[in-house]
């Protein structure tokens, strides 16, 4: 199954001439300063930096001489996501957080190779996490998406951000771009932690899911509604119960709000992401927040 030329129709049917003008503009660069890639050696002409100076080929030679440097413009993006049986749930009636995932990840994926850049993969659950190493093109980000959709199902054992976190901090040593794309819910206190190293060493953005609201469900759909993670069934009277919706929507609009202040306080760009349809304008949200962040 191929994924991404699904996310290209996707874009392309719904994103207008201003946002399709944001997915192929700039996007903040992961590291700052010049370029660490040495090139050659040349004469030292006035105006030159003097902390280009090679001072030891300089004495060899017995000439001043400086040292040119390659410009290097690529990056890399590394797309950390959890796997856990919980993304395999239903973030709406339509759609699931699997598919939502793999979108969004495309999607920025997409962004980063039409830039030049290189992308990579991790992503796991309690029990056990991968990596794909960064590479470029198409082809390599479709086996990345590939790779994300097939770990993501019903099967796999629980979600655990924490240990996932701490797989990255070991396999990723290179300053990164980093997506984070995650259950909102599984982003517990030890999670928030393995977060807050990786945001010391990386550039991380973060894309939440949230949860399938059953009082949004219409009445032939809400005859059943399982827990992945417990398989336990939701009663039919609590669908149906409109006080019980209401105090659940504010419960987990809290939550996320208290949320939002942690993850804004590790100055971590974030977006939350409702459902299937609003899937694409978060991203377009999430992308101009991190342009305008770079320029500050």
């Amino acid at each position: 199954m191929a994924l991404l030329p699904q996310i290209k129709t996707r874009v392309a049917l719904h994103a207008h001439r201003q946002t399709r003008g944001l997915l192929d503009g700039e996007y903040a660069a992961a590291q700052v300063g010049r370029s660490m890639e040495f090139n050659d050696l040349r004469d030292y002409v006035r105006g030159d930096d003097v902390k280009d100076i090679d001072w030891k080929a300089s004495a060899r030679t017995r000439s001043l001489l400086v040292k040119r440097f390659e410009a290097v413009r690529k990056h890399t993006l590394t797309i950390v996501a959890s796997s856990g049986r919980s993304m395999a749930a239903h973030l709406d009636a339509d759609t699931t957080k699997r598919e939502v995932a793999v979108f969004t990840a495309g999607v920025v994926g997409l962004t980063a190779v039409r830039h030049g850049d290189q992308v990579g993969l991790v992503h796991g659950d309690a029990v056990e996490q991968h990596a794909v190493p960064a590479g470029s093109g198409e082809l390599h980000l479709e086996r990345c998406l590939e790779s994300l959709h097939a770990a993501t199902t019903t099967d796999t054992a629980p979600a655990d951000l924490a240990a996932l976190f701490a797989f990255v901090a070991k396999n990723v040593r290179r300053r990164t771009l980093m997506l984070l794309v995650c259950d909102e819910e599984d982003l517990d206190e030890d999670a928030v932690a393995g977060l807050r190293r990786l945001v010391v060493q990386h550039e991380v953005l973060v894309l939440l899911l949230g949860d399938l609201r059953p009082a949004t469900l219409t009445a032939d759909r809400s005859n059943r509604v399982v827990d992945v993670d417990t398989g336990t069934s939701l009663p039919g009277w609590a669908l149906t119960d409109r006080q019980l919706a209401e105090d659940y929507a504010s419960a987990v609009g809290e939550g996320y709000e208290r949320l939002a202040v942690r993850l804004d306080s590790l100055g971590v760009v974030h977006e939350r992401v409702h459902d299937g349809p609003t899937a694409l304008a978060a991203v377009f949200r999430l992308l101009e927040r991190h342009r305008r962040a770079g320029r500050r």
